[in-house]
């Protein structure tokens, strides 16, 4: 049996790709085959982003906040997002709501297995898996088979660890969240601390770096526990959930596509739709698949072209990260001339690739001239 499509990697890419073709009615007949190692049962991660207006996940929002604060160290400061809404989505809540929507049409199926290889013969992609092959006329890949080589020339790792902590008494302002805390120490590279109330009494805290490398669970924890204690002054508290994760941040082409047929089409972080320089993923996944999917619904290739500007915007992203990498200014010195010279509406757009040229402008004029035009330069010839 040749499947039209198989998606390999049931996490947010492969499932946001799903939701999509299900609401596709040109693409209900289309048979599915759904790959990965285990179901999708455990609340194994959160995702938060910004997003004007009602999304296509909005029933399934826990939490949004209309106001953040930036702190960077010397100097906390509140930010209206005006036309935006950061919002915050469970990873158990996304799974069932895409779960439950496939249980609905019999052309989708699911296969637990392990992904060993994905291949094209002609075209025709054969999937290798712990339980034998799979053929389809394209796959969808979000696992890490093609990855690129990723080393510490060429690298950061974003890494984290969050804590839900529920107190006893009110302790936080659920309209209010923070964004970046940068008042922790900068002794391993860009670090800060995220918290994001959704009620008075509970709280996502999460200690995030830019990085060469991660921690040992303890140091995470130790931070936690400090900031919660010192900072947040909370004594007694339950942690009700802890997640962790790792993100690479590199220099390396993660490209769409593995071959010249476009049979084999990468999604999500494979694909190149993390932002390199910030982590942020989920946004730039519902957009991809949007435009995949019109271009099946088209019967054209899923295979979506960069445009100019597409470009631009990954041309600043390595610019930023090269920084970074290369410790041409702190992580913490990048967001804190942003954040306290530029209206946040506008960081936001640039940040999810939506500001104008003149936005743009703006903001590299507030940002150190010399290190970002030595390593726009050297970013240009990659």
């Amino acid at each position: 049996m040749i499947y039209d499509y198989i998606i390999a990697g049931s996490g947010c890419a492969g499932l946001s790709l799903l939701h999509y073709l299900i609401n596709e009615e040109t693409q209900r007949n289309k048979k599915i085959l759904v790959l990965d190692k285990s179901p999708k049962i455990a609340n194994d991660r959160t995702w938060c982003f910004w997003e004007r207006g009602i999304g296509p996940f909005e029933n399934i929002v826990h939490h949004q906040w209309l106001s953040l604060e930036f702190n960077s160290g010397k100097k906390a400061h509140r930010l209206n997002l005006k036309e935006y809404m950061y919002k915050m989505i469970r990873g158990i809540d996304f799974y069932d709501y895409v779960l439950n929507e496939a249980k609905k049409h019999s052309n989708i199926e699911f296969k637990y297995h392990e992904i060993i290889d994905i291949t094209q013969s002609d075209n025709v992609v054969n999937v290798n898996t712990s339980n034998g092959k799979y053929k389809g006329n394209y796959v969808f890949n979000s696992t890490p088979l093609f990855y690129p080589p990723i080393n510490t020339k060429n690298s950061l790792l974003q890494h984290f660890m969050g804590w839900e902590i529920k107190t006893d008494t009110p302790k936080f302002n659920p309209s209010v969240g923070t964004l970046m805390d940068f008042s922790v120490h900068q002794k391993h590279g860009a670090t800060f601390m995220y918290v994001l109330p959704t009620s008075d009494t509970t709280a996502l805290v999460e200690y995030t770096l830019f990085s060469p490398s991660v921690l040992k669970k303890l140091e995470y924890e130790h931070e936690l526990k400090e900031y919660i204690s010192e900072t947040l002054n909370i004594d007694s508290l339950e942690i009700t959930h802890e997640e962790y994760g790792v993100i690479p941040m590199s220099l390396e082409s993660f490209n769409p596509s593995v071959n010249e047929n476009d049979r084999i089409v990468q999604l999500g972080t494979a694909g190149g739709f993390t932002k390199a320089s910030t982590g942020y993923t989920f946004q730039f996944i519902q957009k991809h698949c949007q435009q995949l999917v019109s271009q099946l619904k088209k019967n054209e290739s899923p295979f979506i072209q960069r445009s100019f500007r597409d470009k631009t915007f990954a041309w600043y992203d390595r610019t930023v990260l090269d920084v970074l990498i290369h410790k041409k200014v702190t992580g913490k010195e990048v967001f804190t001339q942003m954040f306290e010279n530029i209206p946040v509406s506008q960081i936001l757009a640039f940040l999810a690739n939506e500001s104008t040229w003149v936005e743009d402008f703006q903001i590299m004029s507030k940002l150190p001239l010399w290190p970002f035009l030595t390593s726009g330069l050297k970013q240009l010839n990659n």
